[in-house]
């Protein structure tokens, strides 16, 4: 099977190139020019040069495909360059989606994000009005909804590692974000960490699978995990023990608000704001499907925080 894969050069994008590969299936990808060295089995895929907001380019990669995966997501905006959630988490599925049915290609794989709906942030609403436009388009769709996604970052950004580079390798406590002003509820926000193995094997066996067609399968981990947990587990796999404080969240988004368009800041208001809503859901729908046994978030599955590539 073809498969055209837009976002195919991150951090996910580049598991999701191996999986299928390893599938025997031939990835077809999307990339920006001058971004061609970031595309980690060239000897193996085919690549189209082109943008996302480019019609001719999409069309191009979709051309003589049997399936497309859309995973291009953002974890902040750049307005000054086109880089906004609008164009590339909704308005670049929307081109794809309208390319896939011209195309004749009638499989359809989505990256959402767990909480994704009509209200919440930008980074929700754009990916909650993607899902509904690939559900309204009458192709063979599929929708993942992951939590946060760990594992070897292969070179790129990954929830853990940034965390290790931001946080625990800093000479200051690692924050324990809370509302109000006493910290009763620091750090005690929920998530559930989900293997880059797992939501990388979802993916590639969604292709095949045809009870998975207009599906969406939230994609957590099996243990949900308290912030200053996840923290404790990071800096555990780092060989370190870190000191960790309450950080009032009110603070946290005074700074953000002056310094939110700097990409070295670590958190935006937004961010701030989807980490205190927890981000928790329940995997065994699509675990079950796909005959997977999640990997636990502990520290043996951690052990890629000790080297550093790219």
């Amino acid at each position: 099977m073809k498969v055209a894969l837009f976002g195919g050069t991150g951090f996910v994008g580049s598991h999701l190139v191996d999986g299928l590969i390893a599938a025997g299936h031939t990835p077809r990808l999307l990339v920006r020019p001058g971004s061609e060295a970031r595309v980690t089995r060239r000897d193996v895929s085919e690549v189209v040069q082109g943008e996302i907001g480019s019609a001719e380019a999409v069309a191009e990669c979709l051309a003589g495909c049997d399936a497309a995966i859309y995973n291009i997501g953002l974890l902040r905006e750049f307005p000054a360059q086109g880089v906004t959630f609008e164009a590339m988490h909704y308005e670049g599925c929307v081109r794809a989606i309208a390319a896939a049915r011209a195309a004749g290609v009638q499989r359809f794989l989505l990256m959402s994000a767990n909480g994704a709906g009509p209200e919440g942030t930008p980074y929700q609403t754009t990916k909650y009005r993607a899902e509904q436009s690939l559900a309204e388009s009458g192709l063979d769709w599929t929708v993942f909804r992951p939590s946060v996604v760990f594992g070897d970052p292969q070179g790129r950004m990954e929830f853990c590692t940034q965390l290790r580079d931001e946080m625990i390798e800093m000479p200051i406590p690692a924050p324990l974000f809370h509302e109000g002003l006493l910290p009763l509820q620091a750090g005690r926000f929920q998530l559930s960490p989900v293997a880059i193995e797992d939501v990388t094997q979802a993916f590639v066996q969604a292709l095949e699978t045809p009870e998975s067609i207009g599906q969406i399968f939230p994609l957590g981990g099996p243990e949900a995990l308290e912030w200053r947990e996840i923290i404790r587990t990071i800096a555990e796999a780092c060989g370190r023990r870190k000191l960790m404080l309450p950080a009032p969240a009110w603070a946290v988004r005074a700074v953000a608000t002056l310094l939110d368009g700097q990409p070295w800041f670590p958190i935006t208001r937004d961010q701030l704001d989807m980490l205190l809503a927890g981000n928790v859901c329940d995997g065994r729908e699509a675990w079950t499907l796909f005959d997977i046994t999640p990997r636990r978030f502990e520290t043996a599955a951690l052990s890629y925080l000790g080297t550093r590539r790219g």
